[in-house]
């Protein structure tokens, strides 16, 4: 029980980190380039993982047609929105839109799954937004809104990637739910390490083709040093391949509420990240975020088991 939890919260762990190093990279190579690297390598890796572990790296026909819509919408859509996003958001900001996809997650699979969220499931999926909200943000930043509004964004607070990254959101989240059809008839890993495949072709045939349009463009093969390929091979394996993987795996079987939920941890991996390899100190508001995000995840993934009594209690009937 442990090691699945274990397990279930990694791919959470290294995506909190993989943010952090792909960012650098955009100084050498454009977003295409670097959504193109961190899908293809982690979608052979996976299909060679396949292989070796005598599962049928093949995908039955049944769920073809799944397939090339995951790939389209999480693979080529997702990454290529994440990436250009991270042009222009700040690290905090880019990983609080991310992360509120949990939000989208539970009210796709209360409508098409009728997985069931109820007060204490809604409370909790609030509680993780705040979490995010105090752990991505500065409270100077906080403060200002709380008083002015959008105006303490700036004029411009929509034009450096915000929107890019709500579509990013938004792609992961329905990504996420067409996986569970994607994977009816097939292996969870073969069919993520298909749809990393298909849906970087997209992304690299737009990478290559770019210079040649527009002479502005930035270069297909990007000039980075030894520590910056570094990077991208971790984002690649680790913060691709094994937490897709992961990712996947457990979504094709989990309840999707509980397992998306786990999501607003990904802003305190990264936060504790700093902490530990780098010395960072979290501030109060960032503590109170962190406690928040715990405190999400735990009635979320608890709501059915807290919302019981209560409603016993009140002599109510239960609701979904």
């Amino acid at each position: 029980m442990v090691l699945r939890w274990l397990l279930m919260v990694l791919p959470f762990a290294l995506w909190g980190t993989a943010m952090a190093a792909m960012k650098p990279l955009l100084a050498g190579a454009g977003p295409l380039t670097l959504a193109w690297m961190r899908l293809l390598p982690a979608g052979l890796v996976l299909l060679l993982a396949a292989a070796l572990w005598r599962r049928a790296p093949g995908v039955d026909r049944r769920d073809r047609p799944w397939l090339l819509l995951f790939a389209l919408v999480d693979a080529t859509c997702f990454q290529g929105l994440l990436a250009r996003g991270l042009e222009g958001t700040g690290a905090g900001l880019g990983s609080v839109l991310i992360d509120s996809q949990p939000l989208a997650v539970a009210l796709l699979a209360r409508s098409l799954f009728g997985e069931a969220i109820n007060p204490v499931g809604w409370l909790g999926l609030l509680l993780g937004l705040a979490g995010i909200l105090c752990l991505g943000l500065p409270a100077p930043l906080l403060r200002q809104w709380w008083l002015m509004g959008p105006e303490a964004l700036g004029e411009r607070a929509w034009s450096h990637g915000e929107l890019w990254m709500l579509g990013a959101a938004l792609a992961m989240a329905l990504g996420t739910v067409i996986s569970r059809y994607a994977c009816r008839h097939s292996d969870p890993v073969a069919v993520t390490g298909w749809h990393m495949l298909l849906g970087a072709l997209p992304l690299l045939a737009a990478s290559a083709l770019a210079p040649l349009l527009d002479p502005a463009a930035p270069a297909f093969w990007p000039h980075w040093s030894r520590g910056e390929w570094g990077l991208m091979a971790y984002a690649a394996l680790l913060g691709s391949a094994v937490a897709y993987g992961l990712f996947f795996w457990f979504a094709s079987r989990e309840n999707l509420t509980s397992f998306s939920s786990l999501t607003f941890l990904t802003p305190l991996f990264a936060l504790l990240c700093g902490l530990v390899l780098l010395g960072e100190q979290l501030r109060p508001l960032q503590w109170l975020g962190a406690a928040l995000a715990l405190v999400s995840v735990a009635l979320i993934n608890r709501r059915q088991q807290l919302w019981q009594p209560l409603a016993a209690v009140d002599g109510a009937e239960v609701l979904p």
